[in-house]
């Protein structure tokens, strides 16, 4: 496992995690998930273990449907750093373009069928 670093565009939400190395992602067809674009962390993050640093009214989240999902965003930049999985209460999916080092747009990804849900 390795300890891991992130942020939004701005910087005002700053993050850490550890995990496994990183090959490949998730994309979702969900409604939102389609409209961000994203690619995801194929794994997921226990809570007590994302470290997350803000600045005060930085981090802002949105919920819809079940309200199960939580969709966290930068207030400032707009950028969506994690959201809390609707399939794995408790556990965050990263989003992998906001990875230090990371270059997400050259990763293999699988489809998640979200929309199906």
């Amino acid at each position: 496992m390795a300890r891991q670093k992130g942020s939004c565009h701005c910087g005002a939400i700053k993050f850490e995690f550890s995990a496994p190395v990183i090959e490949n992602g998730l994309r979702c067809n969900c409604s939102i998930c389609q409209r961000k674009g994203a690619i995801m962390s194929a794994f997921t993050v226990a809570s007590d273990e994302l470290i997350i640093t803000a600045t005060t009214g930085a981090l802002s989240t949105y919920e819809f449907g079940s309200n199960a999902a939580k969709h966290h965003f930068c207030s400032k930049c707009g950028i969506y750093p994690f959201h809390q999985s609707m399939s794995a209460p408790g556990y965050y999916r990263i989003n992998l373009g906001c990875v230090e080092g990371l270059n997400s747009s050259l990763l293999p990804f699988e489809v998640y069928d979200g929309a199906s849900i």
